[in-house]
């Protein structure tokens, strides 16, 4: 599979895009735009592949996305109902010169940092995703006034995280990301019966040793700790769906009822029985 170029049309009467949940959890779209573009998902957890980083998100995500990076949609292999608000804007979709007024040189920066990859945390992320939610029912013209603020929230933030240590272009990236979308599919169907590394490095053509270093450089996890978590995710899933904690262990691949329950918490914060009774509730 190719990486693909959206194409993006910005929303009739608006200088930018809003999109709503666009329902892709079961196609790897694996693409850039030359739009920037922020995200805000709420209601799960799943992959955040943005350029050469990749990393679990849990709950929510609220990233900026530079030009031409490329990136995996944010409900990839996600189970659970989501909510999702993506704004798409091009460059200088505010007018020539805008961005170079004084009164706008934080959100000029922010705009520079996007060309890396940025994800949000914390109250930033909390308000932030507030303001993205009530955007859809408000005319062109308050929505317009809504994402300034956004953005200048965004540029004053302090809980902040820099996703590429130089600016992420779509070139050098395309050959090792279809390495990663190679051992996503192979983890995807085969989580629950044991995955080996050994073969999926033989489907990749490299020597065990090199998938390692391969894998861990773009994850920062080992393959074993990828998939542990890949299968509490799904777990978690299975504990939505009114399942009991043995019946979502054993669904998910694991053998041992106390190791998953010990593994669990170390991921989540919280054991299955508590997790369930609480969302459950």
């Amino acid at each position: 599979m190719k990486i693909i170029r959206e194409e993006v049309v910005p929303t009739e009467g608006s200088s930018f895009k809003v999109l709503l949940t666009p329902r892709l959890n079961d196609t790897f779209l694996w693409h850039f735009h030359p739009e920037y573009e922020i995200v805000y998902v709420e209601g799960s957890s799943g992959t955040r592949q943005v350029g050469g980083h990749t990393s679990r998100y849990e709950g929510s995500d609220l990233v900026f996305i530079g030009p031409n990076i490329p990136h995996l949609n944010f409900d990839y292999g996600v189970r659970t109902e989501c909510e999702q608000v993506i704004i798409q804007m091009k460059e200088g979709f505010l007018g020539p010169g805008f961005l170079d007024l004084p009164e706008l040189s934080p959100i000029k920066l922010l705009f520079e940092q996007a060309h890396f990859g940025i994800s949000f945390s914390g109250e930033t992320k909390r308000m932030v995703g507030e303001k993205l939610k009530a955007m859809p029912g408000l005319e062109p013209y308050d929505q317009l006034i809504l994402l300034l603020q956004i953005l200048k929230q965004m540029a004053h933030a302090g809980d902040v995280e820099i996703l590429n240590k130089q600016p992420a272009g779509n070139k050098a990236l395309v050959k090792e990301q279809y390495r990663m979308q190679k051992v996503y599919r192979y983890i995807e169907r085969h989580f629950d019966q044991q995955p080996d590394v050994h073969t999926i490095a033989r489907e990749l053509n490299l020597t065990t040793p090199a998938f390692c270093r391969v894998f861990k450089k773009h994850t920062q996890m080992t393959f074993t700790d990828f998939v542990n978590q890949y299968r509490v995710n799904q777990a978690k899933n299975y504990l939505l769906q009114d399942k009991s904690v043995s019946e979502a262990c054993y669904a998910v691949g694991f053998e041992s009822l106390s190791y998953f329950n010990k593994l669990f918490r170390n991921l989540v914060g919280e054991n299955p029985s508590a997790f369930k009774k609480q969302y459950l509730r």
